[in-house]
């Protein structure tokens, strides 16, 4: 997997950091990715924080690129020149993944890329995205949306779930795990998680009541785990626990006990040899049925097609 990311100056260090420190613990865990800074032709510019950076190719890093990364960009109204438009326009036409991160979404929209889509960008930019590109349908609450050829996310660190999310995509869950536990992030947080929340989020720790519930599900996938059942593991009411459970995670119980039955469904899929009806039951969904047509809703495939597309990956 060869991925191209544009430098610019005036670029954040922590936005253009972010693909290569994932990517790169990719390759470090054994598979052939690799990761190449370029610009409009500098061989070198300056960050936002004033640091030199030298040793940066030239555009074409991006020819033959399986992803090229737009890591983060300028603020105001500034567009993407014609050169760099041309550059993620040719590139996605020979079949690469297109990533926006953060601002860097805007300068994927000005190629015409995003038209006619829906996209995201840091809640504070979404204003501007959809003035200077009407025909992009601008999602203001995700984390990020992954069209197959193009990815875009929010604001800061939601580029690492967006980068994570591509890893898993290519790769699995087990190694996604792998490379967040070398991290040490949280392995997966899903699109369509709030982007932001308006009250402010309490610390994960011990003693948190959240937290006690969240651990306790997880250790009992298998279970039904209604919500009333949640409720009174957190020794709360129905209506409190629902308030206080989108408060601290930004989704709703339902929603994330469904994720998180799909990340075990995946991981006993990739990791096991139980049949997809051993491996409803022991995700918790109440039917095969039921999981084949959430599998399908939420990854556009079948469990056995998932199975079959990675099944032949090496363990991490």
């Amino acid at each position: 997997m060869k991925i191209a990311i544009y430098a610019f100056d005036g670029v954040p260090m922590f936005h253009l950091a972010v693909p290569q420190m994932v990517f790169e613990e990719v390759k470090r865990q054994g598979h052939p990715w690799s990761t190449e800074l370029f610009s409009d032709g500098a061989d070198s510019l300056v960050t936002a924080e004033g640091y030199q950076l030298s040793g940066i190719s030239g555009p074409e890093a991006a020819v033959n690129a399986d992803v090229v990364v737009i890591p983060s960009w300028y603020g105001g109204d500034r567009t993407a020149g014609a050169g760099l438009q041309a550059l993620l326009v040719n590139a996605h036409r020979e079949g690469a993944t297109i990533m926006g991160l953060c601002l860097g979404a805007l300068a994927v929209a000005d190629a015409g890329l995003l038209d006619h889509r829906s996209a995201v960008t840091h809640w504070n930019a979404v204003g501007a995205l959809a003035r200077r590109r009407p025909a992009v349908c601008v999602d203001p609450s995700v984390l990020y949306i992954d069209h197959g050829d193009v990815i875009t996310s929010a604001g800061t660190a939601s580029g690492i779930d967006a980068c994570l999310h591509l890893v898993r995509r290519s790769l699995g869950a087990a190694a996604t795990n792998s490379v967040s536990r070398a991290l040490v992030v949280a392995p997966h947080r899903e699109g369509g998680q709030a982007q932001y929340i308006e009250r402010p989020v309490r610390p994960q720790q011990t003693g948190d009541p959240i937290s006690n519930v969240i651990g306790w599900a997880l250790n009992n996938l298998s279970e039904p785990l209604t919500i009333e059942q949640l409720a009174l593991q957190g020794h709360m009411s129905r209506r409190t626990f629902i308030r206080e459970f989108q408060v601290s995670t930004g989704t709703t119980p339902a929603a994330w006990v469904r994720s998180r039955r799909l990340d075990e469904a995946r991981r006993l899929l990739e990791e096991t040899k139980l049949t997809v009806d051993q491996v409803a039951a022991a995700s918790g969904f109440t039917s095969t049925v039921t999981m084949r047509q959430n599998f399908a809703s939420a990854f556009a495939t079948t469990p056995t097609d998932y199975r079959r597309r990675f099944e032949a990956l090496p363990s991490p």
